[in-house]
């Protein structure tokens, strides 16, 4: 939630005003039982003591659009950044269980010697062998940049040569910021902004394999995963309320500013615009200020591509339990 309890992450002081339902484009052309399905998956796991009783009312509500509207307000929280809108997926990649000509890329569980208070090894140390032969490796794929993408969504699906599919999520990382390393081909004068998306990266890569792996290295963060044994096929990948996310229906959104699991509104712009209520159920380290989240576009190569030329602008708006937004309104007015 904005910050009435949390630091703001923005030089000045964020600000919030309440709207009302009307001034939400589209609103009323949404299908909101959608959204308090998604909604009720994580209700019960949002923190805030206005929390239980809104989740409780969710379970008995035969009118989606009516109860968001009777026990929710609108809010419209803005800092000094400006909004972005990106989208995100859960990758699929081929893989094997053990090392082999074709599958030589580790997919590497969390080190227990990775102590959360240093910065562990580098994306550099780790490629070059500074974790061989502890027994970490979840499984082999066959794709450094395929690998590379995977860390950057956080879960996925390895799908291995007997046929069998491995679920991954995400364990930790090495304590290094990440780096864009679509920026550092700006950087370089190999492609403009406007040019850079995720598809384009991994041309790049590997049509020139070792400056492309030399491009990766610049990001020196590197994440660790675990295999998730008991999801099933048919979920969503784990987000960070520890439940599956559902496709068009979850975001990623930056916890100092909303409070994860709280629906909000989205109108995003560009060629593909969404005016839709979705399910803040995610967080993630590039998703950072008020006006800003990272929409899940759901599983395999589609999805990536669809979400990978997301880059947009528009607003979000918080749907806020009633008591909070007015006990926020007096906040700012004091």
């Amino acid at each position: 939630m904005l910050s009435l309890s949390a630091p703001a992450q923005c030089e000045d002081e964020p600000v919030a005003k309440i709207l009302s339902f009307s001034d939400l484009q589209g609103w009323e052309d949404d299908n909101h039982q959608d959204a308090l399905d998604v909604f009720l998956n994580t209700c019960d796991r949002i923190r805030g003591r206005e929390w239980p009783q809104v989740c409780a009312l969710a379970q008995t509500q035969t009118n989606a659009k009516t109860f968001f509207e009777l026990f929710f307000k609108p809010v419209l929280i803005m800092d000094d950044a400006k909004p972005l809108f990106t989208g995100y997926f859960e990758p699929e990649l081929s893989g094997s269980r053990v090392r082999t000509p074709k599958y030589r890329y580790p997919v590497y569980a969390m080190p227990r010697d990775r102590a959360q208070s240093t910065p562990y090894h580098t994306r550099r140390d780790i490629g070059e062998g500074a974790l061989a032969g502890r027994g970490l490796e979840i499984a082999w794929v066959d794709d450094p940049v395929e690998l590379f993408f995977l860390q950057i969504q956080g879960s996925g699906r390895i799908n291995l040569t007997n046929g069998s599919t491995i679920r991954v999520g995400y364990a930790g990382h090495n304590g290094y910021k990440y780096s864009s390393i679509g920026q550092e081909l700006v950087r370089m004068g190999i492609y403009t902004e406007h040019q850079v998306s995720a598809q384009v990266i991994k041309n790049w890569v590997r049509r020139n394999p070792v400056d492309g792996q030399e491009l990766l290295y610049t990001n020196p963060s590197y994440v660790f995963f675990k295999e998730l044994k008991t999801l099933q096929a048919s979920a969503g990948p784990i987000g960070a309320m520890s439940r599956s996310i559902t496709p068009m229906r979850s975001v990623a959104v930056d916890p100092a500013f909303v409070t994860l699991g709280a629906p909000v509104w989205l109108e995003k712009d560009g060629d593909a615009s969404l005016r839709r209520l979705m399910i803040a159920q995610d967080t993630g380290s590039a998703i950072k200020g008020a006006q800003r989240a990272d929409i899940f576009y759901g599983t395999g190569d589609s999805a990536g591509d669809v979400a990978g030329r997301i880059r947009d602008t528009g607003r979000m708006v918080v749907l806020m339990p009633i008591q909070l937004a007015y006990g926020l309104e007096e906040h700012n007015n004091t």
